[in-house]
Parts: structure tokens; C-alpha cells; sequence
């Protein structure tokens, strides 16, 4: 990709159509990304991530511009997303935890007490000096496509954090969270504060827009999740301010879209299980939407894939913007070149009269 100046390629990303989607703006066609894009699904990516711990690798930031451009070279796709884990930061707030394989983040030591909530100390860019640097590099080399920062919310934190891993039931955080008040909102004030900063790192370096990712929020009440949840989410979204285009992203959402729009977020990102005209009228008319193919069904036949991106783009319609992306992550067995095939189908289907003449 042929490098540009740093002011060219910050006006050049601000008018994407990825950006424009995002603030509800006029696009020549339907953006389209893909959650988890850099990744397993990628043989490339298995390559260079060959004897690389997970963490390791997201510190290293020249293998991390290497991965987050994979994908952008591969599909054509309309943004890139920084290669990096929702618990980097926590790990630089000083908490002791790997990413062990098959299983994912693992705590060595569960928080329980206020004391374990004091470990969590501030972080700044000095603490993530690699992330600073690798969207600089990624910024200079993706020569006008946009780049997408993110951090996990403070309820997926909290949550990993409480049960020490990763967990269906999330049994020890709500029992914390209805058991012990004080002490969870203490929690996740101090992991919202964590990841406000870390945020502001990768804005500051140069990301064109954010994406929250509430991973787990769908585990909860609608009730619970305006109580223990959203005070923390809108912190980090408001302390973002409007600079760059906030997406706000969780799985099993249906039935909180309201209350996610209501956070502060510019884009609510939605899950297959919410057609996108419904998830709208949940959402209000002035927040874009994002989504949402079911990442199964890039296992099927390309005529069910194409009736089904076909059907996605009829109900984004009903939204202010509407960016493409699948309803979560890619998954590691799907073959690339389908993924390939989406995104010349999203934007050749979406293209308006103007780009098809």
C-alpha cells in the first residue's frame, strides 16, 4: 500500500464510506469489515502468529501492523481493526492473567475484595507504548482506509476478571454485582477508567473510529444491565466525545439495543439474531447500525450466502448508516475466499447509481 501524509490520510479516512456510514452520512456503497477479519480464518495470519504467545504478539507492533493489514489486502475490505485483545490493558493495569489456547483469558487471582480492586492501577500511553506505535504504523500504511480502535467494556472485563476466566453462566459476577454493589461498582469504575485510556491512546495515535465490545452483556436483564452496566459503558463513551465515530457492539443484545444506543454510542452494532429494521426501530432514529450476518452461514452454499447479504442490506435500509459486518467474529474454519466474495457482493449490490455508471 503506497504510503501518504499524514494529513492526506486522515482527511482521506474521515471521508471513507466506512466513516460516513458511521455519522449517518451519504455512501457510494454499503462499508463493509469483519469482526475478527485478522485472524484464525487467515492461513497467512497462522503463519506469522506460528510459537507467538497472544499477548506477546499484541505487544510487538510491526507483527501487529503486518495482522491487522492481512484482511485489508485479501478482502478489500472498507476499514481494518487493530490486531489486539480485550485484555491488554487490564494486563498493563497490572493484573496477573494469560490468554491460554482453546480457553482464552485466565486471572491468576480472581477479584474478590476492595483490595483486589485497588491492584487495578491507572494506565496512560506509557503503559502501551506498542499500541501507540502500531496504529502510527498502521495509520502510515493503510494510505486512507480507516482504522478501527477497540477495547472491551467494563462489564466483559469485570466479568472475566470475577470469574477468573471465561464463563456460560457468569454466575460469580452477578453474584457479586446484586451481592456487593459498592464493591462492583467500584469495579468497573476502575476497569471504565482503564479503558477510557486506552482509547484515548489509540485516538490520540491516529484511529479513525472506536468500537466498544461488550462481549457478554447479553447474559443480562435489561433491569440489571441499566443498573450494574450502563453508567460504566457511558463513561468510556461520553470521555471519548464525538471526535471519532463510537460503535458499541454486544452478543444475545436483542434486548438491550435501546438501552447500548443510549450509552453514547454512535453505531450499535447488532447480532443475527435482530433483523436490522427491527434493531432500528429499537435503537431510535439517530444512531447507525452495523451488522449482521450469522458467521454459520458463510459455511453454506454461496446462493443461501447471497440471499442472506441480500436480505441484510433490504433491512439496513431502515437505518440512518448502516456498515456491513457480520452478527460476531469470523470463525476459524471459514474460508477466506468466501469472505472475499461477501465484500465484492456488499458493495456491488449496495453501490449507488453514480459508482455503477
Amino acid at each position: 500500500m503506497a504510503a501518504m501524509s499524514t494529513d492526506s490520510t486522515g482527511a482521506a479516512a474521515r471521508n471513507s464510506p466506512f466513516v460516513r456510514a458511521c455519522r449517518r452520512e451519504p455512501v457510494p456503497h454499503t462499508p463493509v469489515w469483519f469482526m475478527r477479519q485478522a485472524g484464525r480464518s487467515l492461513p497467512e495470519y497462522r503463519e506469522i502468529r506460528a510459537n507467538v504467545a497472544m499477548l506477546d504478539s499484541c505487544r510487538r507492533p510491526e507483527l501487529v501492523t503486518e495482522i491487522t493489514l492481512q484482511p485489508v489486502r485479501r478482502h478489500g475490505v472498507d476499514a481494518a481493526i487493530l490486531f489486539s485483545d480485550i485484555v491488554v490493558p487490564v494486563a498493563a493495569a497490572g493484573v496477573d492473567l494469560d490468554i491460554v489456547p482453546g480457553t482464552g483469558p485466565v486471572v491468576a487471582e480472581p477479584v474478590r475484595t476492595a483490595a483486589d480492586v485497588q491492584r487495578i492501577r491507572p494506565i496512560g500511553r506509557d503503559d502501551v507504548p506498542y499500541v501507540d506505535e502500531a496504529v502510527r504504523l498502521l495509520v502510515a500504511e493503510l494510505g486512507g482506509t480507516p482504522l478501527i480502535g477497540f477495547a472491551g467494556a467494563p462489564f466483559t472485563l469485570a466479568s472475566y476478571l470475577v470469574e477468573g476466566g471465561p464463563s456460560r453462566t457468569h454466575a460469580k459476577t452477578k453474584a457479586l454485582m446484586h451481592g456487593d454493589p459498592e464493591l462492583w461498582h467500584a469495579l468497573c469504575g476502575r476497569l471504565a477508567d482503564v479503558t477510557l485510556e486506552f482509547l484515548r491512546v489509540q485516538v490520540a495515535a491516529g484511529v479513525s473510529a472506536v468500537q466498544l465490545f461488550d462481549s457478554w452483556a447479553g447474559a443480562l436483564s435489561e433491569a440489571d444491565y441499566r443498573r450494574f452496566v450502563m453508567p460504566h459503558s457511558a463513561k468510556v463513551l461520553a470521555g471519548l466525545g464525538a471526535d471519532v465515530p463510537r460503535i458499541h457492539f454486544g452478543v444475545g443484545t436483542g434486548e438491550l439495543l435501546a438501552a447500548m444506543g443510549e450509552a453514547g454510542a454512535d453505531v450499535v452494532g447488532v447480532d443475527w439474531r435482530t433483523p436490522l429494521d427491527v434493531a432500528t426501530r429499537r435503537i431510535g432514529p439517530d444512531k447507525a447500525v452495523q451488522g449482521n450476518l450469522d458467521p454459520t452461514l458463510l459455511f453454506a452454499p454461496w446462493p443461501v450466502i447471497e440471499a442472506e447479504v441480500r436480505r441484510i442490506l433490504g433491512e439496513g435500509r431502515a437505518a440512518p448508516g448502516h456498515v456491513f459486518n457480520l452478527g460476531h467474529g469470523v470463525l476459524p474454519e471459514t474460508d477466506p475466499d468466501v469472505l472475499t466474495r461477501v465484500v465484492a457482493l456488499v458493495h456491488e449490490v449496495s453501490a449507488r447509481p453514480a459508482e455503477r455508471g
